[in-house]
């Protein structure tokens, strides 16, 4: 079958690969019929993640809107031909740190993510024509036929996490929120904050046409490529600083800007994927601000892709509006540069097998 394949840094692109097939009771063999491209997928694209993948055999992906073709023995949620999307974290359900809700951090499958590597549970990723999801009845879910291909397949990752960036900001009515970084997971997170009352938000980021995205919807907008941006977004907030801020991108300048802007006593919900070893933060500046910082780039996202998928039955959040490129599997070198250059007005890319 063809598959996604990691062979370098900038080099990842579709080969053939043995057939998918469960080879456990608790598995379930899906066909793939739409993926995307995550932000920390481009941390993998760039080479950030290089020293831990097998080059040319480490799969990529972790998005997925499939076909159920066969199920294990014990798997008693899902049927053939059933119409499923998955956690891009592989959990057991039944361990202490599922049982807690920290099923990105599973004891069973060791912390296993789709597509990422040795590391991350050498599993197969969902840039391929079929692949197989252990431990199938935890962190799987049914997907309407109300519910597009391109929305459906968000559950696995971004949608969800847009419901745990905001669970943590805690947004309050009134309140003055910022946000850094408005990829599409950035954009979902504001569609969302925007239905929780903030008094006001303003909306950081480096490339144009997200930021219009942004701004249509309401946000007041900032180009943090700027010298002046600091400046601008404070005074957005009176100079004091923001009551909340989030950030959905992963740097250590990025996370920073968020500590340059938030307010005494303020929240920083950080879900960005950090993959730097290390960050300055300055403890006594958090200490005396009274600063309450949440870092969640693992994300839990199980335990919130029903509420995900209920935004979507009610119309809250419509993520159709962030494809903007449709590539086949075997382009999928093309969706990775389009993406990662944010070529041609790019926001997520749809991947058909």
């Amino acid at each position: 079958m063809k598959a996604a394949v990691y062979y370098g840094p900038e080099q990842i692109r579709t080969t053939d690969i043995p057939d998918a097939a469960i080879k456990a009771d608790h598995e379930m063999l899906v066909k793939v019929t739409a993926t995307s491209i995550c932000g920390s997928d481009l941390h993998l694209y760039r080479g950030a993640l290089d020293p831990i993948m097998e080059k040319g055999k480490s799969q990529t992906g972790h998005e997925l809107l499939g076909e159920v073709l066969q199920v294990g023995k014990s798997v008693g949620r899902f049927k053939k031909g059933d119409r499923v999307s998955m956690a891009y974290s592989c959990s057991c359900g039944h361990c202490y740190m599922c049982e807690v809700g920290q099923t990105a951090h599973c004891e069973t499958t060791q912390k296993a993510v789709y597509g990422f590597g040795v590391p991350f549970g050498n599993l197969n990723g969902t840039h391929a024509e079929a692949m197989v999801i252990p431990h199938a009845d935890a962190h799987t879910i049914h997907v309407p036929a109300s519910i597009s291909d391109a929305a459906g397949l968000t559950l696995s990752c971004n949608l969800p996490s847009a419901v745990i960036a905001n669970r943590l900001a805690d947004i309050q009515p009134g309140e003055s929120v910022a946000l850094v970084g408005c990829g599409p997971t950035g954009l979902m997170t504001l569609d969302i904050s925007l239905q929780r009352g903030p008094g006001r938000v303003v909306v950081l980021d480096k490339v144009a046409h997200r930021l219009e995205a942004a701004r249509r919807k309401g946000a007041v907008v900032v180009d943090a490529g700027q010298p002046d941006w600091k400046e601008r977004a404070l005074a957005e907030c009176g100079g004091r600083g923001f009551d909340k801020v989030i950030e959905v991108v992963g740097y250590p300048e990025t996370l920073q800007m968020c500590l340059d802007i938030v307010r005494p006593g303020g929240t920083v919900a950080a879900i960005g994927v950090f993959t730097d070893g290390s960050f300055n933060l300055n403890l006594a500046d958090v200490f005396l601000r009274d600063i309450s910082l949440h870092m969640n780039g693992f994300a839990n996202v199980q335990p919130s892709m029903w509420e995900g998928l209920r935004l979507l039955e009610r119309g809250v959040v419509d993520p159709d509006q962030y494809f903007s490129h449709t590539f086949a599997l075997a382009d999928v070198d093309q969706a990775f540069a389009t993406f990662h250059g944010k070529r041609d007005n790019a926001m997520k890319m749809l991947i058909r097998p």
